[in-house]
């Protein structure tokens, strides 16, 4: 892997520099932002949306699609966690050094990374949460997934990573969430549901109000006034089917 592991393409080199460029002559202030967005500000961000859509997928009127939803919401950071560890042994194997520890003139933002390059964690653990939350939701998985690749974009800019490590972190990301998916929601549904059914622990999984939405649904009794059909769920129809 000595290519790689030294200078990687030409492509991937000049993709670099153009992007790490941009920090050369950005503002002091500008890059102090960056440096904290992309250590931290993302995934800080990326915890907000999940605890945003487990918060409406509760509060969802179809039971069982919520909790399919819900099911592959928990997955998620789990897949993130394996994807991470999936990723040990790859880094171990290419051995590839961090940017500037190979190319000279690089604008670092990042002191004391002393690691591997490939591939990145932060782009791993970004597009496998992402990848799960459109599978439980596609409009807060588009955020996400929008949140990682902003990610991805922020560790080149910083010059702590190739553009390669970067899209391998994505694709490890990506295929750990979506390939063990099956297996996940297999075990983690039935799980949710006997947790939806418990009277004290039951409100992580199901809101007070969802019960009473659908117990009015099936009574065929009209919404109270001021109410609508979904509102606040953030889980209508087309929304999570792909979890269903």
């Amino acid at each position: 892997m000595a290519g790689l592991a030294l200078d990687g393409s030409n492509l991937d080199v000049s993709l670099l520099y153009d992007i790490n460029g941009l920090a050369a002559s950005a503002p002091t202030w500008f890059d102090r932002v960056m440096e904290f967005v992309g250590e931290y500000g993302i995934l800080l961000a990326l915890v907000l949306v999940v605890l945003r859509c487990w918060w409406s997928l509760r509060r969802a009127e179809d039971r069982e699609s919520a909790l399919a939803s819900l099911a592959a919401l928990v997955w998620a950071p789990l897949a993130a966690g394996i994807a991470l560890l999936v990723n040990i042994p790859i880094r171990g194997f290419v051995e590839r050094p961090r940017p500037f520890a190979s190319h000279k003139g690089l604008d670092v933002l990042v002191d004391g990374k002393t690691d591997y390059s490939f591939v990145s964690d932060h782009a791993t653990l970004a597009m496998a949460i992402g990848a799960g939350l459109f599978v439980a939701h596609r409009r807060f998985g588009a955020m996400a997934i929008g949140l990682a690749l902003a990610e991805g974009f922020s560790r080149v800019y910083m010059g702590v990573h190739y553009p390669t490590d970067v899209v391998g972190g994505f694709a490890l990301g990506t295929a750990v969430t979506l390939l063990l998916a099956p297996l996940a929601l297999m075990l983690l549904t039935p799980l949710l549901s006997a947790l939806a059914r418990s009277p004290r622990l039951g409100r992580l999984v199901r809101s007070r109000r969802a019960g009473q939405s659908s117990l009015r649904l099936a009574a065929g009794l009209p919404e109270p006034r001021g109410s609508r059909s979904g509102a606040g769920t953030g889980a209508g129809p087309g929304e999570n089917d792909l979890a269903a």
